[in-house]
């Protein structure tokens, strides 16, 4: 029996080559001789060298692929610096539009709608008619009134008459002096319905003129509640007109905001009309995002503060050129509470957050990535106030931040994008609410 020959490995290359030398080596004849089961041994020699050959190629592939890894290019992401400047901080509220003045129109009489004399929508003066109620009835009132009036009148003067010629008969003693009595009592009670009547035909006049609706400010007027041919009854509303310039804004604050601002506040009360010397820091933020050009004043604050709510209702004016301005509307009221000097801001799209923590992706040395826990403040437009974490020039990634992490190579490219402040803001303003 001859002695089984050693085997030698072939040298290894490609994961390739090496399979096709294990093939080939496999393939060609053997010269040792196996006596005892020939068939089990030659299985178990094949089962020994097939699984050689899935260690050699596993250490090939794990080669193949540190050495990729190590080859394989950085990836790029867009970085932003940390900007630092002084921030003004502001606080902002929610308020509505009111009229300065809001005359509701309501009828005093009652009567049938003969016309309305406006158009609705319209700027409107003091005394213009309104809206005309059938006056016929009140009229003949009138007429009735004048009447009663005359009547009275002329009992009174026949009472006089009858005083005048009494008296000297009663001092003479042609008469008795109950009758100079009678005669003075009868005089003023027809003096007494003299004055009735004169009450009622100034009631009835009023009646009449109350028939026609007229304007009692100046300001718009509303698209009217009642139509002609209705049956108005008195305290009907038929309209309201309303002075928009100045108008009015009334916005809530929290007690402890109110104690902030109430010295504030404290100066400006009392002082209802505007007046240019006047200081104006309000600024009036539209619905549509918009900046009101036009600074307002906080006038006065409520009497009291709401005990369901916990706030106190602030009233003040903004000037309103051209009435564009309408009770109302939706708007933000803010002004500056305080200025943050020095203060560090990112753009928002740079911040990650994760249940209730931020983090942000810094740029260190040798472009490695260090993720970093940062405190955040208040925002402004597409910028984000940094309270802590940060500092003053740093490289932060602001696209790309689900691709890395921390202590990963990256190649940083900067961002042309400017950070805008915000459609509604004017420069650098920051909202604290």
């Amino acid at each position: 029996m001859k002695e089984l020959q050693p085997f030698h490995f072939p040298p290894l290359g490609s994961t390739s080559m090496t399979i096709n030398r294990f093939n080939a080596f496999f393939q060609a004849p053997r010269p040792f001789i196996v006596r005892a089961q020939p068939q089990t041994a030659r299985r178990d020699f094949r089962g020994v060298a097939s699984l050689m050959v899935c260690l050699l190629l596993g250490i090939t592939w794990g080669c193949d692929r540190k050495e990729a890894e190590s080859t394989a290019t950085p990836p790029e992401v867009l970085v932003a610096e940390v900007i630092q400047k002084d921030v003004p901080i502001y606080g902002e509220w929610v308020g509505t539009t009111v009229g300065y003045v809001d005359a509701q129109i309501r009828a005093r009489i009652q009567g049938y709608l003969l016309s309305r004399q406006y158009t609705e929508g319209s700027v409107v003066k003091t005394n213009d008619l309104l809206f005309k109620i059938d006056p016929r009835p009140y009229q003949a009132a009138l007429d009735q009134a004048k009447a009663e009036l005359a009547r009275a009148g002329a009992a009174y003067k026949k009472s006089q008459l009858d005083v005048k010629r009494n008296t000297p008969l009663a001092a003479e003693g042609a008469i008795s002096q109950k009758e100079l009595d009678d005669a003075l009592q009868t005089s003023a009670v027809n003096l007494a319905s003299v004055a009735s009547a004169r009450a009622k035909l100034e009631n009835a006049q009023l009646n009449l003129d109350w028939t026609s609706v007229t304007a009692p400010i100046n300001g718009i007027a509303g698209i009217a509640t009642a139509q002609i041919g209705d049956l108005i009854v008195e305290n009907t509303l038929m309209t309201t007109v309303s002075q928009v310039d100045p108008i009015k804004v009334n916005f809530p604050i929290s007690e402890r905001e109110y104690l902030k601002l109430a010295e504030r506040i404290e100066k400006a009360g009392g002082q209802e009309k505007l007046n240019p010397s006047h200081e104006k820091r309000l600024e009036l933020i539209l619905a549509d995002g918009s900046l009101y050009p036009h600074k307002g004043r906080a006038v006065l604050a409520d009497r009291q503060v709401d005990v369901k709510t916990g706030t106190i209702t602030i009233v003040s004016y903004f000037p309103n050129p051209g009435n564009i301005l309408r009770p109302g509307l939706f708007a933000k009221v803010r002004t500056p509470i305080e200025t943050r000097t020095g203060g560090l801001l990112v753009q928002q799209r740079a911040v990650k957050e994760l249940q209730g923590t931020y983090e942000v992706a810094v740029i260190g040395e040798e472009n490695k990535v260090a993720i970093r826990k940062v405190t955040m403040g208040p925002r402004i437009g597409s910028l984000w106030l940094v309270d802590e974490g940060l500092h003053p020039g740093e490289m932060v990634i602001v696209e790309g931040l689900l691709k890395v992490r921390d202590g990963m190579v990256v190649t940083p490219k900067g961002t042309s994008d400017k950070p805008q402040p915000g459609p509604e803001s004017s420069p650098d303003p920051v909202s604290a609410t």
